[in-house]
């Protein structure tokens, strides 16, 4: 380039005043000299090119760091979730029942394990780490008998025959010997717990029957008893001892065991006694699933469900199904985190915006002269180029490697959104500077004291932000934030062109309060109001670029607290409901003492007894009082009102009991009830059900959608007073479940309380000793605090953790630094004006609380519409977010911690604080004491 177009073989354009005014240079021809000149005007410009780096540095981290971070945590979420599955769901299982057995098959059926696994769709047969085959005999369809205990009395053991290749390598044989069956003689094995529990030592023999197609019978004798080397192997999870109901319930419960054998000895049993099932099971290895490998599993899944490996195979599995719930629940939080990455992206922009505008603006007389000189407006975009190369591109890489070192799988589109950081922080400064160059200035002007118009571009502009905003609000709330496609750019960025717009409108809405405020301050005695609020009122900070930032990063960080503590609440008032109590015990029948022993327990305030009911028939009432017509079946509650009011006030729940249910005295007729919509559609206003075996007429007094207690979902139940029931002495209704309020409950005691009481009752009914029955359930406590942390244990809470800290303390940062920008953006002007204050008396203290009353309106008008927005998004985006998936099923209702509005004051205070320590620097660095006597720009 020639000299007149900006001498870009010799020094920059001197100008008056070291950092001041414009680019300097060493005299002298010192080591700046001999650099060429891009890195001469990059040494001289470092502080805004650093600055831009900065920024550029941690958006690419954030494009980086953050969606691998994401990744990793739903990818774990994903792990834990599959291994906590029961055998049933997680495992892959073919089985097949053949009517009759044939020697060979059980051979054959080990030998196709391979077979089977490699044909089995893709990514199946990668992700398969372990595998096995069996052939069983029972327990279904078949009957045990013998001479002894425990085979001869009402309740006998249930127990099956299974052979499984290879696990007579994984144990250790306590007594006796492994099966060797010959001829028609089967010999078996039993685990050393199986065989103390139900009492069967080595040498006992019973006959297996069948009562399905085959019919026939065999007998059985156990030779060994053996121990599993590792009994948390996956080997034995179909084959631990478990319990199970009676064959006759009322007898309770009894145990059921599986008996190891060898080929030839299932192969005579399920010739003799059929009742045959072969399985080939396989395990998906929850170490290499990944969230990208869930929508080609589930494929792969139904693929193999319609079409298996072999004709006449069932597939026996509940992964897809369980990979389908956390995929929605996924796609919900990727949704949220998307809104959230936005909002910060968009702050981060703002930014980069507002510290390419410093840059360009400090440079401003040197491209005004370039321009008086003949240099074009591509010349100077070019010029200012040459030096962001330099820095700019280096330092996003350096974000990127940053990133890289993140745990997790890096996001599909992570190096176009590396690249668009490169492009959009390297070419920010020329694009600015071009764009303010396209008309030469030749004078200064004093925009703080012009008032401009807006022109019809910018309104037309503003007309079309606002437009998208309000077209996208409705377009979410018709679609959600989650597709099935993907997240859409569009829709995830409403939430942006919403705080935008709010910033928008404030700004066209606050300059003449402000005004008017001026004029009151100029009224009164003190000088630095007025010119304070009379600097803001003109424009100077509130412009549309801090005013926008900052009102994205507070609307960013709102939505963000809102939503948590949202999901938060709801989930408290999901466990309100479910629980009730400070615990809930569940058990079998028990009786009428047990709740009085649980009120004596330490630690225990109240205790309401509930006779809960599933499944139980809803009648038409009839003019005899009998039940009449089928009206559907319904859960039936019987609950305690006076002891279940007291329960609720002492554990903290919030709900008031209907007088209906507290009344005391006995009716003897139909009784008030509390029915839900569902029933109450079905039965009118009055019906008959059945509670514990004895017909009781009630009237529907209130319908209510929930009750406390029952389980969110429920959706048909009828909620009877116990207190005003006709019971008669002969047959008492018998509780089968307690809510307990206080303090440090002891629940091993409640248990154990329960338990005692569940068999006091088994044995009145049975007549035998309470040691010698077993009821049909154990007893089970649930505290709120238990009940509460399961509600936060999903696989994705982690990611929804991650998400709410990202957006809160990115929101946090970037706002504060918006305000460090708005303080930069005004420096100049701001200490010119300091300089001529100060010389009429103006004191440092005056000067700080002059820049307090310039910022006052900013940061009041960013917190106000950012606040109003960022509340507002939760109920216009409404069940867009999917909320509800997390919280247990209630549906989400906007909830408003407290600490976030004793934040916020607090966040305008740091703010506040910051932007007067960045003032007293920059006074500092530009030495405005010697600015009059200099004669800069005076």
């Amino acid at each position: 380039m020639s000299r007149k177009h900006g001498m870009e073989k010799g020094e920059p354009v001197a100008q008056r005043g070291a950092g001041k005014g414009g680019p300097v240079t060493e005299p002298g021809g010192g080591f700046s000299a001999r650099l060429p000149g891009p890195l001469r005007r990059v040494r001289v410009f470092a502080g805004y090119l650093g600055l831009l780096g900065l920024l550029g540095l941690v958006a690419s981290l954030l494009v980086t760091g953050a969606p691998r971070l994401a990744n990793e945590f739903a990818d774990e979420g994903l792990r834990n979730d599959v291994a906590a599955l029961p055998y049933q769901v997680r495992d892959v299982t073919y089985v097949v029942r053949p009517r009759t057995l044939q020697a060979s098959d059980v051979g054959e059926g080990a030998a196709a394990l391979d077979p089977y696994r490699k044909r089995l769709p893709a990514p199946l047969p990668a992700l398969i780490d372990q595998q096995w085959f069996a052939a069983q005999v029972g327990p279904e369809a078949v009957r045990l008998s013998g001479d002894k205990p425990p085979f001869n009395g009402s309740c006998r053991p249930v127990l099956s025959l299974r052979t499984q290749p290879g696990a007579e390598h994984e144990v250790r044989m306590v007594h006796g010997r492994w099966p060797a069956s010959k001829g028609d003689a089967v010999e078996a094995a039993i685990s050393s717990d199986a065989s103390s529990v139900i009492g069967l030592p080595v040498g006992t023999a019973f006959r297996m029957s069948g009562t399905g197609f085959v019919g026939g019978s065999t007998m059985v004798r156990i030779v060994g008893v053996y121990e599993p080397i590792d009994p948390g192997a996956p080997t034995w999870e179909p084959i631990r001892l478990a319990e199970t109901s009676c064959q006759n319930p009322t007898d309770g419960m009894t145990d059921k065991a599986t008996l190891l054998t060898d080929i030839p000895g299932l192969t005579t049993a399920g010739t003799k006694v059929g009742a045959v099932a072969l399985e080939w099971r396989y395990r998906v290895d929850s170490a290499q699933l990944t969230t990208s490998t869930i929508a080609p599993l589930m494929t792969a899944i139904a693929s193999t469900r319609r079409t298996p490996p072999e004709s006449g195979l069932v597939l026996a599995t509940g992964l897809d199904n369980s990979l389908a719930r956390f995929d929605t629940q996924l796609r919900a939080v990727r949704a949220l985190l998307a809104v959230v990455q936005a909002g910060i992206l968009a702050t981060l922009l703002g930014l980069v915006t507002l510290a390419a505008g410093l840059a360009v603006e400090r440079r401003r007389e040197e491209f005004t002269l370039l321009r008086a000189r003949g240099a074009t407006v591509s010349e100077i975009g070019a010029r200012s180029l040459r030096e962001t190369v330099v820095v700019l591109p280096a330092a996003v890489l350096a974000g990127w490697l940053l990133g890289t070192l993140s745990p997790g799988r890096p996001a599909g589109a992570e190096l176009l959104g590396v690249a668009l950081v490169v492009a959009g922080t390297t070419l920010a400064i020329p694009l600015l500077a071009m764009l303010r160059q396209r008309r030469t200035i030749f004078i200064s002007q004093r925009r703080d004291l012009v008032r401009q118009r807006s022109s019809v571009r910018r309104l037309t502009a503003e007309l079309l932000l606002l437009l998208l905003a309000v077209l996208g609000v409705v377009l979410l709330q018709r679609r959600g934030l989650s597709q099935a496609s993907g997240v859409d750019p569009y829709l995830v960025s409403v939430p942006v062109l919403l705080a935008v717009a709010a910033a928008l409108i404030a700004l066209r809405l606050v300059p003449w309060p402000l005004r008017q405020i001026g004029r009151l301050a100029g009224r009164a005695r003190a000088a630095v109001p007025f010119i304070g609020l009379a600097r803001a009122g003109r424009g100077a900070p509130v412009t549309v670029g801090p005013l926008a930032v900052l009102v994205i990063a507070i609307a960013t960080g709102v939505f963000t607290s809102v939503v948590t503590s949202t999901i938060g609440e709801t989930r408290d008032l999901v466990s309100d409901q479910e629980v009730a109590a400070d615990a809930r015990v569940t058990a079998s029948y028990t009786t009428a003492e047990t709740a009085q022993r649980m009120a004596g327990l330490p630690g225990v305030t109240a205790v309401s007894p509930l006779a809960v009911g599933v499944g139980q028939p809803l009648l038409s009432r009839t003019p005899t009082g009998v039940g009449g017509r089928d009206l559907g079946q319904a859960q039936i509650v019987v609950v305690d009102g006076p002891t279940f009011a007291r329960v609720l006030a002492r554990s903290g729940v919030e709900y008031t009991l209907p007088p209906e249910l507290t009344r005391s005295g006995r009716i003897d007729g139909p009784v008030p009830a509390i029915v839900s919509p569902d029933v109450a559609a079905d039965v009118g206003t009055d019906a008959v059900t059945e509670v514990q075996g004895r017909r009781y007429q009630f009237t529907v007094n209130r319908v209510v959608a929930r009750f406390p207690g029952l389980d969110v979902n429920a959706r048909r139940f009828v909620v009877l007073p116990w207190q005003s029931l006709p019971i008669p002495d002969f047959q008492p209704i018998a509780p089968n479940q307690f809510l307990v309020a206080g303090k440090d409950l002891p629940t091993d005691a409640l248990r154990d309380t329960a338990g005692a009481g569940a068999r006091d009752y088994l044995a009145k009914i049975l007549g035998r000793p309470a040691d010698s029955v077993r009821p049909a359930s154990p007893a089970v406590v649930t505290t709120w605090q238990a009940h509460r942390q399961t509600l936060e244990q999903s696989g994705v809470n982690r990611l929804l953790s991650f998400t709410f800290s990202t957006g809160v303390a990115g929101a946090t940062i970037l706002a504060l630094l918006a305000v460090g920008f708005a303080v930069l953006a005004e420096a100049r002007g701001r200490g010119r004006m300091l300089s001529r204050l100060r010389t009429m008396g103006l004191s440092g203290r005056q000067g700080r609380g002059l820049l307090v009353y310039e910022l006052v309106p900013l940061l009041g008008v960013a917190v106000v519409a950012g606040g109003l927005v960022g509340v507002a998004l939760p109920r216009l985006l409404g069940p867009a977010l999917g909320l509800s998936g997390f919280t247990g099923g209630i549906p989400a209702r906007t909830h408003l911690d407290p600490y976030l509005i004793l934040g916020v004051p607090l966040l305008v205070l740091v703010a506040l604080t910051a932007a007067l320590g960045i003032e007293n620097v920059i006074n500092r660095r530009m030495r405005l004491g010697e600015v009059l006597r200099l004669g800069e720009e005076s």
